[in-house]
């Protein structure tokens, strides 16, 4: 019986986890948060934070284990191929992973290998960050370098705000260090998705429309839908340019989680190329519209073993995730949703019962709940998806 390690065990991580159990894989679960459900499936689970290199090596020697999974977690995708690389299991080069999961590393990245970047650099010092800012015309973005899920961004329109943003972001980086870099005016929607890497190829991507709240903060994903609506010689174009960038870094197998847009020049800009599988459900959305199950590949590319991953898989229908949020702080009470929206509801988890708090929607840690949708039309679902507090919403007590 092969043994799989997963870092992490929080319900957004519970997919491969699942399928390994499925599988009748041995598996080992490490983080520091023992209501996680993950641990449940669990053979073993071990107290022991998912960004502790040494630690989490340690503990994967002790268990010999054959693989190990960081699955929607960029924190824990560096660790994941530190063990990877220690004890000769599939994996990516360790820096290279590390250029993918801290932005100010992949902007270097990105300058210095001739793709497009915004102006961007990294402080510790929230003063010295101020001064960068204010060389920069128009708005800009401060961010965690090291964090996930969105949280920490802060869009500063205001230099009065700035010093709020810069210790918003600091509180969420392990590092301490903020990157501030300027606002991209895209045009037409940003895209997200997923793909997958396999002896060195993008061997098979799907991308997605990425949608905001703005009544939140409007930085914070709360969907994606599926197909892009992008014309295919821009996502092609984007195909080109990630080969490139794989080629680069030496990236040789598993999972890609995608964020990037294109100008009114059409210029591409990679906002980020997570070195794991997407969060939001992503993967499973995939696997509805494609068949293609990413999730599986995931695991079975862990453990060293063969796995399907057609080279052709058009998508089919109009498919979204939707991360379920409150717009305001308060006591969960009920949710409203729409009979138009109910009847377009194929998976539905709510994480909040009556009573429980909710808070305004600024990251992934507030979510209340998540929902697979499928449409008629592609003009439907993104319709649908640009105005979804129309159709559904948080009642409070």
């Amino acid at each position: 019986m092969q043994k799989v390690m997963f870092l992490g065990a929080a319900p957004m991580q519970m997919p491969p986890i699942e399928y390994a159990s499925e599988k009748g894989y041995e598996i080992i679960t490490v983080d520091y948060k023992p209501d996680n459900p993950g641990h449940r499936l669990a053979q073993r689970w071990y107290d022991c934070s998912t960004t502790d290199l040494d630690g989490v090596l340690e503990i994967a020697r002790k268990e010999a284990i054959d693989g190990i999974v960081a699955y929607a977690s960029d924190p824990a995708a560096p660790t994941a191929a530190y063990v990877g690389n220690a004890m000769d299991l599939p994996s990516n080069p360790y820096e290279s992973v590390c250029t993918l999961a801290e932005k100010d590393k992949f902007r270097s990245f990105l300058q210095e290998n001739g793709f497009n970047v915004p102006a961007a650099q990294s402080f510790t010092s929230a003063s010295a960050a101020a001064e960068f800012a204010e060389s920069i015309d128009g708005n800009v973005f401060t961010k965690p370098v090291d964090s996930s899920g969105s949280k920490g961004v802060t869009r500063v329109t205001d230099a009065a705000q700035f010093r709020d943003a810069f210790e918003y972001a600091a509180a969420f980086s392990r590092s301490g260090r903020v990157i501030v870099e300027t606002e991209l005016v895209r045009a037409g929607y940003q895209v997200a998705g997923d793909g997958f890497v396999r002896d060195g190829r993008l061997a098979f991507r799907c991308w997605a429309n990425e949608h905001f709240d703005y009544q939140c903060n409007g930085l914070v994903p709360i969907g994606e839908s599926f197909p892009s609506v992008l014309p295919d010689r821009l996502l092609d174009h984007a195909h080109s340019e990630t080969q490139r960038l794989l080629n680069l870094l030496d990236i040789q197998t598993g999972a890609l989680n995608f964020d990037f847009i294109f100008t009114e020049e059409e210029k591409l800009y990679f906002l980020e190329i997570g070195p794991r599988n997407g969060g939001n459900l992503i993967p499973q959305v995939i696997r509805y519209g494609t068949g293609v199950d990413l999730i599986a590949a995931t695991v079975e590319a862990a453990l060293g073993n063969d796995y399907e991953l057609p080279d052709d898989s058009p998508f089919k229908g109009y498919w979204a995730s939707y991360i379920v949020h409150a717009l305001a702080d308060g006591s969960y009470g009920d949710l409203h949703i729409s009979e138009q929206l109910q009847s377009r509801i194929v998976e539905q988890d709510i994480w909040k019962q009556r009573g429980d708090p909710v808070k305004l929607f600024r990251g992934s840690n507030d979510t209340v709940g998540t929902m697979i949708l499928r449409f008629q039309t592609a003009q439907e679902m993104c319709a649908l998806m640009d105005d979804m507090n129309s159709e559904i919403f948080v009642e409070y007590l």
